[in-house]
């Protein structure tokens, strides 16, 4: 966790809301096979994740520390019961949720008290999916701008179709995972603004994220897979882990 990057996303709305990707139908299918009690999305954002939920539960609570995102998520999806917060301190009762979910979001929190808080909230039984939108190997330029934007960032596994490791979490065993591959077709421009939306370049001063804009223009401009293109068909993929509380531990 590195709490001066996760705050670089407390002023923004409307960018993520417009640039970000949301999450593939089948990736929800891995943890809502069926219909859904009472869900609690944390870490919620503008709702990308939220908006999936909402057809599937009876009831739908989102959270987010950021009322900037949190004023998109209410034009969007206004029945929603929308709460301030945060996963170290969740404003929702005991027990009071079958599913809590977190979309790109976990690894902003302080592991131990959130999974002690996210325990807290579930009621037996219930369970706790996790979802990040990742690369696909097969998409070298994708994974190029990626390490400019991150520079420590080092491959992971080459073969995404194979379910990914799951890390142990305080409070919770871990069930299935998943890795969904799927697509979009995306503009070069918006495809350049969503790299300027993550926490290193929002934390960058303004030479360094001109530097950062350049280097991913050049990789773009040189990909025979985008060279001289204005719509790009970006694949990617979505990881997806589902957790239940282990009532034994905590």
């Amino acid at each position: 966790m590195q709490p001066e990057l996760a705050r670089t996303f407390l002023d923004m709305g409307a960018e993520y809301e417009r640039y970000r990707p949301g999450f593939p139908d089948d990736a929800v299918a891995v943890f809502a096979p069926e219909r859904l009690g009472d869900v609690l999305d944390l870490g919620a954002g503008t709702g990308k994740l939220t908006r999936k939920l909402v057809p599937l539960a009876d009831r739908v609570v989102a959270v987010d520390p950021s009322e900037p995102m949190l004023d998109q998520l209410r034009m969007i999806l206004p029945a929603v019961d929308v709460r301030v917060g945060t996963a170290e301190d969740i404003p929702a009762p005991d027990r009071s949720q079958d599913l809590v979910t977190v979309a790109q979001a976990f690894h902003w929190f302080d592991e131990s008290l959130a999974c002690a808080e996210i325990a807290r909230v579930l009621r037996p039984g219930g369970a706790l999916a996790l979802l990040w939108n990742t690369y696909d190997p097969e998409c070298a330029w994708d994974r190029a701008c990626a390490r400019v934007l991150h520079p420590g960032w080092t491959e992971q596994i080459s073969e995404r179709t194979l379910p990914p490791a799951m890390s142990p979490l305080p409070g919770f065993l871990p069930v299935t995972s998943a890795w969904i591959p799927w697509s979009e077709r995306i503009t070069r421009d918006d495809y350049l603004a969503r790299w300027m939306t993550v926490s290193t370049a929002r934390a960058a001063d303004e030479d360094t994220r001109a530097d950062m804009l350049s280097r991913l223009e050049e990789i773009l401009d040189h990909d025979p897979g985008t060279r001289g293109r204005t719509d790009l068909d970006l694949h990617q993929g979505t990881e997806v882990y589902v957790y239940r509380h282990d009532t034994g531990i905590a």
